[in-house]
């Protein structure tokens, strides 16, 4: 049997109207998919697949808790996940995809859905992996500081400091520096001038 088997949902043969589905994730799961990123998971997954004439619309709900490493202090990082994903899949010629449409040949008989799961599970991952203010592992948070700020130099460690507890605080905002304020480069002002020229 494959690594993913127990993912494989026989389209052909579900008969009109509501079905429901349920698939446990597991660590092995994130193994299989080669997940860099993802060390542990406990997550639920409910599909609803509902077969109206030769339409079968499929509802991901994925819930449950993932562990990640957090990117400050590198301890275990445990993540709350609650996503949702839906598409449809109709059978056809050849295999196509938009966002909203799965076109599938008529001579599969299953589709397998572990990599709909998978994208959905990662996708409700935040891109920044850092434990809430003040739950970082106390001791790495104070080594970080330690080895930043040079000894002898108090008010460069008070700087870092100040900077590590701005980190803590600071949401990922947008940069809101105008654009005609920031520095050019050189070389791009200079083909500037070598485009102005010649008209």
């Amino acid at each position: 049997m494959g690594k993913f088997s127990e993912f494989r949902l026989p389209l052909k043969n579900i008969p009109e109207g509501t079905q429901e589905f349920e698939y446990h994730l597991g660590k092995q799961f994130f193994v299989n998919m080669e997940s860099a990123d993802i060390h542990d998971a406990d997550l639920t997954v409910n599909l609803t697949v509902t077969h109206k004439h030769d339409l079968y619309n499929l509802v991901f709900r994925v819930t449950g808790t993932v562990t990640l490493i957090c990117d400050r202090c590198l301890d275990d990082l445990i993540q709350p996940i609650e996503a949702d994903y839906e598409i449809a899949v109709k059978y056809g010629d050849d295999y196509d995809e938009t966002d909203e449409l799965l076109v599938i040949p008529e001579s599969d008989t299953y589709l397998n859905v572990s990599y709909m799961i998978y994208d959905t599970a990662s996708l409700a991952i935040p891109v920044k992996h850092v434990h809430p203010l003040g739950k970082c592992n106390r001791a790495m948070s104070a080594l970080l500081r330690k080895h930043r700020a040079t000894k002898g130099d108090e008010e460069d460690a008070e700087l870092t400091d100040q900077l590590m507890q701005e980190m803590d605080t600071m949401e990922s905002a947008p940069d809101d520096t105008p654009v005609a304020d920031q520095p050019t480069d050189p070389r791009w002002d200079e083909l500037k001038k070598l485009s102005r020229d010649e008209n």
